[in-house]
C-alpha cells in the first residue's frame, strides 16, 4: 500500500504532467481532489505546492539514477558507467514523455520551474558522474584535474543545451547538438575518439 506522500506526489506529477495545468498554475486543491484526499493532510507532509513539486522533480532524477546502479551492477569500465549513466538520464529526462514528469516540464515556460529542474540534476546526477570520471583518472581512460567541477558542467551543459524552453528545437538539431556535445565531452575529458557517440546515436532495444 502506498504511503499519502508518494500518493500526494502522484498526484502532482498526475497534474504537471498535463499539458493544460502548467506547474505554476497548479494548486494545493487541485493536488488534493485529484488525490482523493483532504486539503490538510497534505500540509501534514508538505509546507507548500512549491514543495511538493521540488519533490516531484528530485524523485524523477532519482529514478533515473537508480534505474543506472541497476543496470551497472554486472558493469565494469568507466566508458561503459558513462554510457548507461547517460542513456538514463537522457531516457528519463528528453526521450519519453511516458516515464515521469521531466519532459513535459522541459516545454512549459517557468523560467523558475527549469531553474530548478536543472539544480535538480547537477545536485542528483552530478556526484554519480563525478566518482565515475574519478574512476576514469585512475585507470586512465579519462583524464580530468576537478572531477567534481567537471561533473557538474556536464550535467548543466546536457540539461541547458536539451531545455527546450531555452533552445527550441526539432529532431534534427536535437541531434547535431548532441554530436557537438559529445565532441566536448571527448576534447575536455582526453577519451578515445568515438567515446561519446552513443549520445546521438539511438536509444538500443
Amino acid at each position: 500500500m502506498k504511503n499519502k506522500s508518494d500518493i500526494i506526489l502522484n498526484s502532482a506529477e498526475e497534474l504537471m504532467c498535463g499539458m493544460s495545468n502548467p506547474a505554476r498554475d497548479i494548486t494545493v486543491d487541485m493536488i488534493a481532489k485529484n488525490a482523493g484526499i483532504g486539503k490538510g493532510s497534505i500540509y501534514y507532509y508538505f509546507k507548500s505546492k512549491e514543495e511538493i513539486i521540488d519533490a516531484v522533480i528530485e524523485r524523477s532524477y532519482s529514478l533515473a539514477i537508480k534505474e543506472y546502479f541497476h543496470s551497472t551492477d554486472k558493469q565494469s569500465g568507466t566508458v561503459e558507467k558513462l554510457k548507461t549513466l547517460f542513456r538514463s538520464m537522457l531516457t528519463k529526462e528528453f526521450r519519453d514523455s511516458s516515464r515521469n514528469v521531466i519532459l513535459p516540464l522541459h516545454v512549459q515556460d517557468d523560467l523558475l520551474l527549469h531553474h530548478k529542474m536543472m539544480m535538480t540534476a547537477i545536485k542528483t546526477v552530478s556526484p554519480i558522474l563525478m566518482e565515475i570520471l574519478a574512476e576514469g583518472q585512475a585507470d586512465g581512460s579519462v583524464h580530468t584535474e576537478a572531477p567534481k567541477e567537471s561533473a557538474e558542467m556536464i550535467v548543466a551543459m546536457l540539461t541547458f543545451l536539451l531545455d527546450n524552453s531555452f533552445f527550441p528545437a526539432d529532431n534534427d538539431s536535437t541531434y547535431r547538438k548532441l554530436r557537438l556535445y559529445a565532441n566536448v565531452l571527448e576534447t575536455c575529458l582526453k577519451t578515445e575518439k568515438g567515446s561519446f557517440d552513443f549520445l546521438f546515436q539511438p536509444p538500443e532495444q
